[in-house]
C-alpha cells in the first residue's frame, strides 16, 4: 500500500491506497479540507463559524443539514448534554482559538440550542451571535468527505485522521489503544467496507481533570467513562455516536442508529454491544448504560 501522510485540521492524516495517489486526488483531497476548514473550523480567525460566533447572520455550505440533523439526534438522546453551541463552554476551560489551556469558570452551553440555530440543505443561520463547535462529528464527516473525493481511485483505501478511520476494500487490523497506556490496546478489531471511530480523554487534555469531552449542561468534562470505540458504515455516524457514548442515552442512540461499539470506564470497566466485532483482551460487563457523568 502506498502512503501519503500530512497535517491538516490540527491533527495527522494518512491516506494509505494501493497505488500513489496521482496529483490531482491530492489536490481534491487539499481543496476539500480546506473548505471545510475555512466554512466550520472555530480555530480559524476567519472562517464561517467564527464570523456567526460574532455577528450572528448564516453562510452556505452543503455540511449543514446532515450535521445539524446528527446534532439534533445526538441533544434529544443525551438530555441536550451533546450540544453544538459547547464552543464558550471548551474556551471557558481553556480549549479556545489560542490554545490557551488556561481555565476558567466553567459555563453552560444554551439548553435551547435549535431556538438559536436553523439549517436547510444548503446553509445555517443564527439568529443572534452563535459559536457552534462540530467536535462531536465534524472530523467524522470530513473523512467521508475525503474518502468521497477519492471515490474514483481504483483498489484499496483506507483514510485516517487521527484515530477517525474509513476502509473500502480489503479489510485493516486495528487495535483498540488503551485509554491510560498508548503502548497498549484492550483489544483488536477487523474493518472492513466501513468506518471505526474512536474517542477518549486523554486526547486533548490540558490542566487536572481538564479534556475535551465536556458534558454540555455543566460546561465539565466527563469523568464516568475514559474512551470510546464505535463502528459504522459513515465515518460520521461512528464519530457521532462514539461522543453519545460519554453519555446517558449513548447506547440506545448506538442501537437506534445500528452502530456496535466497546466503551472503557475510568475505573476500568468495560461494555460491549451485543453485535460488537472487536476480539477484546479485557473482560466485558453488560452491554447496558451504568453510572451517571
Amino acid at each position: 500500500m502506498a502512503s501519503w501522510r500530512f497535517e491538516a485540521i490540527g491533527t495527522q492524516w494518512e491516506i494509505e491506497t494501493t497505488e500513489p495517489l496521482p496529483e490531482s486526488a491530492r489536490a481534491a483531497v487539499t481543496a476539500e479540507i480546506d473548505r471545510f476548514d475555512r466554512e466550520w473550523s472555530r480555530f480559524r480567525a476567519d472562517s464561517e463559524v467564527v464570523r456567526l460566533g460574532r455577528e450572528g447572520g448564516g453562510f452556505a455550505s452543503a455540511d449543514a443539514r446532515p450535521m445539524l440533523d446528527a446534532y439534533r439526534g445526538l441533544s434529544a438522546a443525551t438530555g441536550g448534554a451533546v450540544n453544538p453551541l459547547v464552543a464558550d463552554s471548551l474556551a471557558a476551560l481553556g480549549y479556545d482559538a489560542d490554545y490557551s489551556l488556561v481555565p476558567g469558570d466553567p459555563v453552560r452551553a444554551p439548553g435551547a440550542w435549535e431556538q438559536d440555530v436553523s439549517w436547510t440543505d444548503t446553509d445555517v443561520t443564527a439568529s443572534a451571535p452563535a459559536l457552534i463547535d462540530v467536535g462531536a462529528l465534524g472530523k467524522g464527516r470530513l473523512v467521508d468527505l475525503v474518502a468521497a473525493a477519492l471515490a474514483a481511485v481504483p483498489g484499496d483505501l483506507v483514510v485516517d485522521a487521527g484515530g477517525d478511520i474509513r476502509v473500502r476494500g480489503s479489510g485493516v487490523r486495528i487495535g483498540l489503544e488503551h485509554p491510560y497506556d498508548p503502548t497498549k490496546a484492550i483489544g483488536v478489531v477487523d474493518v472492513h467496507d466501513q468506518a471505526l471511530c474512536a474517542s477518549a480523554i486523554n486526547r486533548r487534555a490540558w490542566g487536572s481533570g481538564l479534556h475535551h469531552v465536556l458534558d454540555a449542561r455543566t460546561g465539565m468534562p466527563v469523568r464516568t467513562w475514559a474512551a470510546t470505540w464505535a463502528w459504522a458504515p459513515e465515518t460520521m455516524t461512528a464519530d457521532a455516536v462514539a461522543t453519545a457514548l460519554f453519555f446517558d442515552g449513548g447506547v440506545e442512540l448506538a442501537a437506534m442508529w445500528n452502530v456496535e461499539w466497546v466503551r472503557m470506564s475510568t475505573d476500568g470497566r468495560v461494555q460491549r454491544s451485543p453485535g460488537c466485532p472487536a476480539e477484546l483482551f479485557v473482560t466485558a460487563g453488560p452491554s447496558h448504560p451504568s453510572g451517571r457523568n
